[in-house]
């Protein structure tokens, strides 16, 4: 059985065609169960997210298992043949230790992934088709990624919009859980934000809407509340944080209205954050004592600058990877002679018992113990050369040299002419 990775993921394949070849977790159990019986598949594990469903397999037949994909999902192969890649031990390998590392992901080094890869496992183990040869290779996938993340900067920089407003905010108030945050606008970025600041559970969301209903579905999400957008001016001076993203064509917080604002938190510091384009908040602003005004390009230069740095993290986290693929084929190539191994142990076994009987049934007739001692000695040296001996008489001309060559690897000899 040899060790192969299969399916789609976002590299290969658009969302359309990624979301109908996904597993339903509940679901996961059962369709091992039916990989692994119905075909010739002796070990699966399936990553099913939102970028990849994958496959990685202890198989001969690769192409059996791709079949019972698009069988399982009802999609014609012909179908999802664009977009399917299959990769063979070695690139099977230097995948699953990619992905566990988030060297495959969207965004370069995020973590998730890692857990989802765990959540796998966990669901092979417990459906029982995670034999030794998926075992260690997810074991090793688990120590490599912990290896790239705690000797490269992978994961330590900065390389989303929210993740840095959330950063910035940082260098300005020592504790986000401290102060209270508008959010103006309920879009995509605006969710995303949302998102980030809320993890740091911050004293006080509320979202500023044209449309009420939208911002209160999305505050109430952070334990928020939602205002109308001319409730603004006069709760300004309420907030320590604003982030705002509109497709307003005019500004919607002038320099007035942080004017009166600064005034009513005695001078006590206020962080924007303008994401909008055109801007929502007018220029001027910036220059006011005690506001810190950041704008799409002020972030853009924080993620640039991650990216920069993760880049260079890359390079050091593919050479760590390169070096654990081959150590991983190493352990496998092993696992082949196993068997010969355990064989040639098992014949040199039997003939160390058999001679210590034969020594036990001299010493018992009263012989010289020094004597059985030698005649010990030689007859297991005769027999254990016997048959490498005669091989080496018997082989033909042609094979000679490398059957000599090897003999003398194997047993570290040094010839001399």
């Amino acid at each position: 059985m040899a060790l192969f990775t299969f399916g789609i993921n976002h590299h290969t394949a658009p969302l359309s065609v990624r979301e109908q070849v996904a597993f339903n977790a509940e679901k996961l159990h059962q369709a091992l169960a039916d990989l692994t019986r119905a075909k010739p598949v002796r070990e699966a594990a399936i990553l099913s997210t939102c970028n990849r469903t994958e496959l990685y397999c202890a198989t001969d037949a690769p192409e059996a298992a791709a079949d019972w994909l698009a069988e399982y999902h009802r999609i014609g192969r012909q179908d999802i043949n664009p977009y399917l890649f299959t990769y063979p031990e070695r690139d099977a390998v230097r995948h699953a230790f990619r992905v566990a590392s988030g060297l495959d992901s969207m965004v370069i080094g995020e973590p998730q992934i890692l857990g989802q890869m765990k959540d796998a496992v966990r669901v092979a183990e417990e459906a029982g088709t995670l034999g030794t040869t998926l075992h260690k290779l997810f074991q090793r996938s688990f120590a490599v990624a912990k290896e790239v993340r705690s000797t490269t900067a992978i994961g330590a920089n900065i390389v989303s919009m929210a993740a840095a407003a959330v950063h910035l905010a940082e260098r300005i108030f020592e504790r986000i859980d401290e102060q209270r945050i508008l959010f103006i606008g309920a879009g995509e970025m605006i969710e995303l934000c949302t998102t980030y600041f809320g993890a740091e559970k911050p004293k006080q969301i509320v979202v500023a809407n044209r449309t009420v209903e939208r911002g209160r579905a999305l505050a109430e999400r952070f334990g928020g509340t939602a205002i109308r957008l001319d409730e603004i001016a006069d709760r300004l001076a309420q907030f320590d944080i604003i982030v705002s993203c509109t497709g307003s064509p005019l500004p919607i917080i002038g320099l007035g209205m942080v004017e009166r604002a600064v005034k009513a938190r005695r001078h006590r510091p206020i962080f924007m954050i303008d994401l909008a384009v055109p801007r929502d908040i007018e220029i001027e602003v910036g220059e006011l004592d005690d506001v810190f005004l950041y704008t799409v390009d002020d972030l853009a230069q924080v993620v640039q600058a991650g990216l920069e740095s993760r880049k260079a993290a890359v390079v050091e986290a593919e050479t760590i990877i390169a070096q654990r693929v081959d150590s991983f084929l190493q352990w496998m190539s092993t696992r082949d002679t196993v068997p010969l191994i355990r064989s040639l142990r098992d014949a040199a076994e039997r003939t160390r018992r058999h001679e210590i009987e034969h020594a036990h049934k001299l010493l018992a007739k009263g012989d010289d113990p020094q004597r059985v001692l030698e005649q010990l000695s030689m007859r297991l040296m005769n027999k254990f050369l016997h048959a490498p001996t005669q091989t080496l008489n018997q082989s033909a001309e042609d094979e000679r040299a490398e059957m000599n060559a090897m003999v003398a690897r194997l047993f570290h000899l040094h010839t001399h002419d």
